[in-house]
């Protein structure tokens, strides 16, 4: 069943959504040549304890437990990369997912950040996943329906020449981090997942997963770690996103570069 937020709970969520928000300044301060993973995901495990708040990924379950704080993936890696020994270099693009609830609201976003100086085909598509994303979120106060937002993301990717994984998918989001309804970055009328309204009150973690080359996924033996099955790169874009009277609202704003939900983003060229 898909729960409507009030206003106080919105307030509360946004409380979580600042702990996110910092921890992805306390990444964006560390991701540079020969820093490595694990120790990113440690300072962000060592902040949320000390602000009495909880890493939603750690422990969660799967075919292992996820083992850390965050996902961090890299390059060809699409989401659910778990920290540990890479060294970052020059001209990698890093994903970084944080998600935390604090006092039982959770927050959820993510947002991939070059390393230094990256190449073409890298900065076009760090470009395209910010894009859709701002898309979907300024479509979430002009439409109706979810379907109608995500066949506006099928189009503009197609425009882009990248493609939106389908493997993975958005969330509802509160007091769980994953709740009714799924999200899912595109549409077809042959899909087993429902539709649903935009209506005020619902929160959404929108997350387009956008790569280079095709969307086809593959999963590294530690059972997490999501790659292109092609090896070109990848992006990871989210926030969560509230839908009010007044239009869409991003409860984790300060993750990223800023952008506002309400004004209609350009196509990047």
């Amino acid at each position: 069943m898909i729960t409507l937020k009030s206003a106080r709970e919105l307030g509360l969520m946004r409380e979580a959504g600042r702990l996110v928000a910092e921890s992805h300044a306390i990444a964006r301060e560390m991701i540079r040549p020969g820093t490595v993973t694990g120790d990113i995901d440690s300072a962000i495990d060592a902040f949320l304890a000390r602000q009495g708040a909880t890493p939603l990924f750690k422990g969660f379950p799967g075919p292992v437990p996820f083992p850390a704080s965050t996902c961090i993936s890299v390059n060809q890696q699409i989401v659910h990369g778990v920290p540990g020994a890479w060294t970052l270099k020059e001209g990698d693009i890093v994903s970084l997912d944080v998600g935390v609830r604090l006092n039982g609201w959770c927050g959820d976003a993510a947002w991939t950040y070059a390393v230094g100086e990256v190449d073409d085909e890298k900065r076009k598509l760090m470009a395209a996943g910010r894009h859709l994303l701002h898309r979907a979120a300024h479509l979430c106060g002009q439409k109706q329906l979810w379907s109608q937002v995500a066949t506006e993301m099928m189009r503009d990717a197609k425009k882009l020449g990248v493609s939106l994984v389908r493997r993975f998918v958005g969330h509802g989001i509160g007091r769980e981090m994953h709740e009714e309804p799924q999200v899912p970055n595109f549409f077809d009328a042959s899909m087993n997942l429902p539709d649903f309204s935009l209506n005020p009150g619902l929160v959404l973690a929108i997350e387009p997963m956008v790569n280079a080359g095709k969307p086809d996924v593959r999963i590294l033996h530690d059972k997490w770690t999501a790659v292109t099955a092609d090896g070109r790169p990848s992006v990871h874009y989210e926030h969560t996103v509230a839908i009010t009277k007044d239009g869409p609202v991003l409860l984790t704003e300060g993750v990223g570069e800023p952008f506002d939900p309400r004004e209609a983003p350009a196509l990047p060229l």
